[in-house]
């Protein structure tokens, strides 16, 4: 006897997306729960080193080949978009997604209000859980890869972040972006330290040359040069052409409408020199620069400095 296979639904599928985007995402899209279809390349980035020292990256490799290891009954992933974009650098200067709240916790919370809709199992997953968003976000229909590595979606750029929902119920999927960068190098001329590479054919970044890595996740006293940036680097998405405002794509660049990304006042790098541990702790509460820790940011300030 031949059985049916289940359908989605496609009534849950337009009231998870319609309270995706009530709490303020911009982006939101379902792909499956299927198997990884990019572990092979992201498995040889790590045999590269490419990942430094973020053992991390490596520890949840088989976890990382199927969401079903994060939840068993998964069928289907909601993916979202929050834009953080800000219109100016910072003074020091902060990677735009970290000078309000941590986004971690905003992206959570919005999540927590999208799965109480679904009758069935579900799970939040923001960043830390070993899920290849952007691969899932991409089979959702969120942006493509761009050379720096990045989802560009190609109405609203890169200033963006990823969070998804893992769900046991069975939801309609949405299509794959499809998308590209041409000829175009201008991140790739643009990164101060050429930590965007091409090896087989794929554009990849070595984190170890990244500034990014070096202020946030580098350990111990040292650390290469920062050109100017404290805490992570912005320069690759600054210069890309998908986040320059144009008249037909007014939505590019444009300014985060949430609340909880407004900048807070930083000090300066001579001033974080000054800090006690007890002012740190203050500062960075409920912060992404907290990531750095204390001794880290005070070295990333000396760096700035002797940077001149």
């Amino acid at each position: 006897m031949e059985t049916t296979a289940p359908t989605a639904s496609v009534e849950l599928t337009k009231l998870v997306k319609s309270a995706a985007r009530s709490v303020g995402f911009e982006l939101v899209g379902i792909t499956s729960a299927a198997p990884s279809q990019t572990i092979g390349a992201y498995s040889e980035w790590i045999d590269r080193g490419f990942h430094g020292e973020m053992g991390y990256l490596a520890e949840h490799l088989t976890a990382k080949r199927d969401p079903r290891h994060l939840l068993p009954s998964a069928r289907s992933i909601v993916m979202v978009g929050l834009n953080y974009y800000q219109p100016g650098p910072t003074d020091p200067k902060i990677a735009r997604y970290a000078v309000g709240r941590d986004y971690h916790r905003v992206i959570r919370n919005k999540l927590k209000t999208v799965a109480a809709l679904l009758p069935g199992e579900s799970r939040i997953c923001v960043d830390s859980a070993p899920l290849l968003e952007r691969e899932y976000a991409h089979r959702a229909g969120l942006g493509w890869f761009g050379k720096n590595t990045l989802l560009i979606n190609s109405q609203r750029g890169s200033w963006f972040l990823l969070g998804a929902l893992l769900s046991s119920d069975l939801l309609e999927p949405d299509v794959p972006s499809t998308g590209g960068c041409g000829t175009c190098r201008a991140c790739i001329d643009a990164c101060p330290t050429g930590a965007i590479v091409k090896l087989n054919d794929r554009w990849q970044v070595d984190a170890r040359a990244c500034i990014s890595y070096q202020t946030i996740e580098r350990r111990g006293p040292e650390i290469d040069d920062t050109h100017g940036w404290i805490f992570g680097c912005d320069v690759c998405q600054e210069v890309c052409p998908f986040n320059t405002i144009r008249d037909s794509q007014p939505l590019r660049s444009s300014a985060t409408q949430e609340p909880d990304f407004a900048p807070r006042p930083w000090p300066t790098a001579s001033e974080i020199l000054t800090l006690s541990e007890p002012e740190w702790d203050h500062l960075t509460a409920g912060s992404p620069v907290r990531r750095s820790g204390f001794d880290g940011l005070k070295r990333n300030a000396r760096k700035v400095l002797a940077e001149g």
